[in-house]
């Protein structure tokens, strides 16, 4: 599906950026200049009643240069119409009524300035660069993540209903040569058992106390919520916002986070304090929509020492003894004694969804959290590594042992063994179809109207742009 998409790639904007920054020769102020059109500009397409410009060309040709983009044919004329049928999954978004939130625009600009400040080094350096605030930063790149997501939902939409049958998958590949047939990259299956290193109850207390400070000095008018969330608060996706969480239904939440929440009613007021399974908040009512709820919240997590840590390291690092003396297996110690509630109850044994909604046990290295992956690096099949580190799913530092279940090494998919990553080929296949018959489609019921300049194109990837 990235053929349909409007290349906008996060790191594109910035590529000529982290060069000039890693080489002190270089000059950014000219680099920039390279980037800004010496003409006046101009309306060169228009698709329904949105107009496509011809900096908008001009900029995703320079970005295309600088990611040495294939366009799969001339670009004055596929980059003008990939721009084109992002308005047309846009305009259709519209029509259906989806929606991307204020909130999500702003976390998804937020994670992408991130982005560019750790690839250039400082705050100060992007705004060098782009020679602009990181608020105008931001504001620039509200609509393009807008649009880029409006038209990723409206395209997830239309083929949410496609499927395949078994009959189409095994026809799909009974005459492939071997060499088109995809390769599976090596999996491993591993079972997981964690042990959260004891936090002293006066480091408890700590952390509530400066929690009651915190409700203390908005209720006195000293500061605000959102304020002490952007300067306090350890849920990184929300104190960017000032603790600000979206529209979310009661089932969504840690049940005690819930709990409080959905029984507050005045928003003057703060919650009490109260324990979920990420540590400890104090929450702000916003609004109320029928069963949804929109609230802001403070969390702080209290830390263990360094020796908790340890003493946990040496209890897990005694288990793992038992284990390769056999006196109990590592599916009863992980069904008896994780503290890991994605795997407690499945004998320890780690599981990802997949696109289907299901769930796996299979993993690329890649897709493991980096310490399992570095604990399981070397392992043969049927052996515990040594205790470890990490942060767990809810950011608590935990301490583990895995054990190496299975490895599959890589290979050519087999019908046998790897049905569902062969049929995922053929059902991406199908969707491809399924949103190239919409485009073709909309096209033809769609007012364009293109400059002659651009008229004499004859490499565009659909039919019917010139009439």
């Amino acid at each position: 599906m990235k053929k349909y998409s409007y290349i906008i790639s996060t790191l594109a904007l910035l590529s000529v950026a982290v060069s000039s920054f890693s080489d002190e020769q270089t000059d950014a102020t000219s680099q920039k200049a390279t980037l800004q059109p010496n003409y006046i500009d101009e309306v060169v397409w228009v698709v329904g009643d949105e107009a496509i410009l011809r900096s908008d060309i001009e900029l995703m040709r320079m970005q295309g240069e600088q990611e040495n983009i294939n366009w799969g044919g001339d670009p004055k004329c596929r980059i003008p119409e990939q721009i084109a049928v992002q308005k047309l999954f846009v305009n259709q978004a519209a029509t259906d009524s989806i929606e991307v939130t204020e909130a999500e625009i702003a976390q998804g600009v937020e994670q992408q300035v991130n982005a560019w400040i750790q690839m250039v080094g400082s705050k100060e350096k992007l705004e060098e660069y782009r020679k602009q605030s990181i608020t105008e930063i931001k504001a620039e790149l509200h609509d393009e993540y807008k649009n880029r997501e409006l038209a990723q939902r409206m395209r997830h939409q239309l083929v949410e209903d496609v499927a395949v049958t078994p009959a189409e998958v095994r026809e799909y590949f009974r005459n492939m040569p071997e060499d088109s047939i995809p390769f599976v990259p090596t999996t491993v299956e591993v079972q997981i058992l964690t042990m959260q290193p004891r936090i002293p109850i006066e480091d408890i207390n700590k952390v509530k106390e400066e929690l009651r400070d915190y409700t203390n000095r908005v209720q006195s008018g000293t500061t605000s919520f959102a304020t002490l969330a952007r300067l306090y608060s350890e849920d990184p996706g929300s104190a960017r916002l000032g603790g600000e969480m979206d529209y979310v239904g009661r089932g969504m939440l840690d049940p005690n986070f819930a709990q409080v929440a959905f029984n507050l009613t005045d928003p003057k007021k703060i919650s009490k304090i109260v324990e979920s399974e990420f540590g400890f908040h104090i929450i702000q009512l916003i609004d109320k929509r029928g069963d949804r709820i929109k609230v802001r919240h403070i969390l702080r997590k209290p830390k263990p020492t360094q020796e908790a840590i340890d003493m946990m390291l040496a209890r897990l690092d005694s288990i793992a003894d038992d284990m390769r003396a056999e006196k109990f297996t590592f599916e009863v110690a992980a069904s008896n004694l994780s503290d890991d509630k994605d795997t407690h109850n499945n004998r320890g044994l780690m599981t990802t969804p997949t696109e289907d909604n299901k769930r796996t046990s299979r993993f690329e290295m890649k897709e493991l959290p980096t310490e399992v992956a570095r604990a399981i690096e070397g392992l043969k099949v049927g052996e515990i590594s040594k205790p470890f580190t990490m942060v767990n799913s809810r950011g608590k530092t935990t301490c583990a042992i895995v054990k190496l279940k299975n490895r599959t090494e890589g290979h050519r998919a087999k019908i046998t063994e790897d049905f569902q990553v062969m049929s995922e080929v053929v059902l991406e296949k199908a969707r491809e179809k399924k949103l190239r018959e919409w485009v073709q489609d909309k096209i033809k019921n769609t007012y364009v109207r293109i400059d002659p300049k651009y008229q004499d194109c004859n490499d565009f990837e659909y039919e019917g742009w010139i009439r």
